[in-house]
């Protein structure tokens, strides 16, 4: 199968590229609208790999697509937050796969209904959100909760290395919420929360007690209603440096007293200043999923499952759920035509090889 990696020398796109370049089944186009880089980048590569310039915004894409043979796009081109579904449209015209690694609470949410028919009518099957949310955090608590009777609460939170490799589109769609209104679970109810304000300490099994502040991505929506959550869904993030994250919640609180109208303005700034902080973290990054509720027996129970990812290999694991889905595709296996949200389409246990790949090490924990 051709297989086009969309922003494919970019912080994401090239450890996709690089898994699924010495892929015998896969023929990779890494593409992207610098042509020069995109073929230095592929010829490092091992396997079939070639560069290709393309622009996803113009209105020859799905020509482009056509003329290029592509199979299988993945479109790791982010930030999704604000983003059309253009590229997944230009996808079904030409009749191809589409994966995203989209992280935007509305963009993964609202892409079935969005493009269900166009791509039952194409024969082809597109999934948002193959990444860290919803694909994997889908899968731990499915692994979790297998058999449970009811699922009282939901908390996740990632905690990324200090100085693991940082992305301008990264920060910008985390800025793009702080100190916006997030409609979050909690309670039994729906409640606005504030996005990267309150930060909470967060406890994990392999590092150290972070701050965590509240994030907008697709589980608080998707959760409560796939889990029947009784209580509370929440989803937190916690920088390494305790400085930072109280410098976001400043963002914040500047945001919701109208002085600062644009935080996603000072990504770029940010991205350059965060390397100030680089001695004051580690290479150790990771993440925790706690849920509670009522086992198969009917007993209260508590359960976490944590990674911890160390020598920077943590942006690893927002690139596995596509990569897992690729290797299928381009294997031959059969999914169900149209659009849907990455839940549940891989187990806990098709990510432990990656796991092992990178060194990353995983723990479940009874909590109760």
């Amino acid at each position: 199968m051709k297989v086009m990696v969309l922003g494919g020398y970019g912080n994401f796109g090239a450890r996709i590229s690089r898994a699924l370049g010495g892929d015998d089944r896969i023929e990779l186009l890494v593409a992207g609208r610098d042509g020069k880089q995109a073929a230095a980048f592929a010829a490092a590569l091992p396997g079939r790999a070639q560069g290709v310039a393309v622009d996803m915004h113009s209105a020859g894409f799905a020509q482009a697509l056509q003329n290029h043979g592509v199979g299988l796009l993945i479109h790791t081109a982010g930030p999704f937050q604000g983003q059309d579904y253009a590229v997944a449209r230009a996808c079904a015209q030409a009749g191809v796969h589409y994966i995203d690694l989209a992280d935007g609470r509305r963009f993964v949410c609202d892409f079935p209904r969005a493009l269900h028919a166009a791509f039952v009518d194409t024969g082809r099957v597109a999934i948002s959100g193959a990444s860290t949310v919803p694909a994997l955090s889908s899968a731990v608590v499915d692994a979790l909760c297998k058999g449970w009777q009811r699922v009282d609460s939901i908390d996740i939170c990632i905690a990324p290395a200090q100085t693991a490799p940082r992305g301008v589109a990264t920060l910008r769609a985390v800025l793009s919420y702080c100190g916006g209104p997030i409609q979050v679970w909690n309670g039994g109810q729906w409640q606005t929360h504030i996005g990267w304000a309150n930060p909470k300490r967060v406890a994990f099994q392999r590092l150290r007690p972070r701050l965590g502040a509240l994030c907008d991505i697709p589980d608080l929506e998707l959760f409560p209603a796939r889990y029947q959550v009784r209580e509370r869904m929440d989803f937190r993030a916690a920088v390494e440096v305790g400085l930072a994250q109280r410098a976001f919640a400043v963002l914040a609180w500047l945001r919701q007293i109208g002085l600062l109208k644009n935080p996603s303005s000072l990504a770029g700034l940010l991205n350059t200043t965060a390397k100030l902080f680089d001695p004051l973290g580690s290479a150790l990054g990771g993440m925790v999923v706690r849920v509670a509720g009522l086992d198969a027996a009917g007993n209260p129970a508590k359960r976490a499952w944590h990674i911890a990812a160390d020598n920077d290999h943590g942006p690893e694991i927002p690139c596995m759920a596509a990569i897992l889905l690729a290797r299928r595709l381009a294997g031959g296996e059969p999914m169900a035509c149209g659009a849907y949200a990455c839940v549940g389409l891989n187990t806990l246990a098709d990510f432990a090889p990656e796991f092992a790949k990178w060194g990353m090490v995983t723990d479940v924990v009874e909590e109760g």
